[in-house]
């Protein structure tokens, strides 16, 4: 493979802290690797309120156009959303788009349509001002059941609440604009 420019997207409720350990995997191999905290999550302390599934992806958008070069543009569990979302929007700026363990979801749907009503009632606490959370007793077990416990012991402070409304917007995807970019998915077995 030859050298490129990787975008890093983190999954619902992480920071760019999530990809702390592949950085360094990428650019062992020559690899130009960009993560980001999207708004509002990690160091940055844009209001939940003021943040919405395009948001983020002007965010992404804005990024990308920065490179010289397109990018691989990886996108972690929500992440998926949000590549989609820019491949739609700036098709000319990426090389590749990558699902790892991430929601690859129909234009018109939403995730909110693709997750079981039970699992929304388990998994979920819903917060006053439109975020919910994961009930900590399903943090483990969902998001880190391979994790070893040094890992474990840093969760807390690497998750921040998550704006609802991203889970209910519909994507609004063309095959003339998003089809066209090629995607590649990962699958991790082990992910609840």
């Amino acid at each position: 493979m030859s050298v490129s420019t990787f975008v890093l997207v983190p999954g619902a409720w992480h920071s760019s802290s999530c990809w702390q350990r592949v950085v360094p995997l990428l650019q062992a191999h020559g690899h130009r690797v960009i993560t980001m905290d999207l708004l509002g999550t990690g160091s940055d302390h844009t209001p939940l309120s003021q943040v919405e599934l395009v948001t983020w992806v002007n965010q992404v958008v804005d990024l990308i156009k920065e490179q010289e070069t397109p990018v691989i543009l990886v996108g972690h569990s929500r992440g998926g959303l949000i590549i989609s979302e820019v491949a739609q929007r700036v098709p000319e700026n990426i090389k590749l788009l990558i699902y790892l363990a991430a929601f690859l979801i129909p234009s018109g749907e939403t995730v909110s349509s693709t997750v079981p009503k039970g699992k929304k009632e388990d998994f979920f606490v819903y917060h006053p001002g439109g975020t919910l959370t994961l009930k900590t007793d399903k943090m483990v077990p969902v998001l880190y059941n391979t994790t070893s416990s040094e890992w474990i012991e840093r969760i807390p402070s690497m998750l921040s609440p998550e704006p609802l409304s991203v889970f209910s917007k519909p994507l609004q995807l063309t095959d003339d604009r998003f089809g066209r970019v090629p995607r590649a998915y990962i699958e991790c077995t082990q992910d609840n």
